[in-house]
């Protein structure tokens, strides 16, 4: 039986190590490419035939695996794609299904192992969770955002301005000054800067363009 070509893409060199451990003891997966930026990750798979992508989103070189993923969809839709991370970033799950990532999975929370996921991605089945999971700011978790606060904050945590932020969302200054207070009061930071790294830190909120 020819075994299924899979290729890593994780920055983490524990997640790539252990991910390799689980395909190595079973005997229908074979790894072909391990590497740890996504920048080049739709050149490998060109390069040699692979089968499915184990894809981390967020690299620390500040290359992400949406990007590369969607790159590989569409150069070679057929290769199957597992988005893998740690990050409750919302609006991942809605991109990833936009970009047409098979299977979405969470390191560490989900209650399917990797493996079980990777065996029904390529049954044919799509495997997405129904929510990212909850991580706490202050009181708050991310179900406790708004759209719109979410919105604001992932512009925040680059460092723009809120002249920028509004720029940007299409708003006007005053109502993201408005959205910032409402957050400051709900989650206790002190002041904007600390809003921003606990929701970086956190990962509540990523802005990865």
């Amino acid at each position: 039986m020819q075994k299924t070509r899979v290729m890593i893409v994780d920055d983490q060199l524990m997640s790539r190590r252990l991910f390799q451990m689980y395909l190595k003891d079973s005997e229908k997966y074979e790894v072909v490419h391990v590497i740890e930026s996504a920048a080049f990750a739709d050149a490998f798979v060109l390069r040699s035939p692979v089968d499915l992508v184990l894809m981390d989103i967020l690299m620390s070189d500040g290359s992400n695996g949406l990007d590369a993923a969607a790159r590989i969809k569409k150069d070679c839709p057929n290769i199957r794609i597992i988005a893998v991370t740690s990050m409750p970033e919302a609006s991942w799950l809605a991109r990833a299904r936009e970009i047409g990532i098979d299977s979405f999975w969470y390191k560490e929370v989900e209650q399917d192992t990797i493996l079980d996921v990777i065996d029904r991605t390529m049954a044919g089945e799509s495997v997405y969770p129904d929510r990212p999971p909850k991580v706490e700011l202050g009181p708050l978790n991310h179900a406790d955002f708004t759209q719109r606060e979410l919105d604001v904050l992932r512009i925040m945590v680059t460092g723009a301005s809120n002249s920028e932020i509004a720029k940007k969302l299409y708003l006007s200054e005053g109502t993201v000054k408005f959205y910032i207070h409402n957050m400051l009061e709900k989650t206790g930071c002190k002041s904007r800067t600390e809003l921003a790294i606990e929701a970086r830190v956190s990962g509540i909120a990523i802005n990865l363009d």
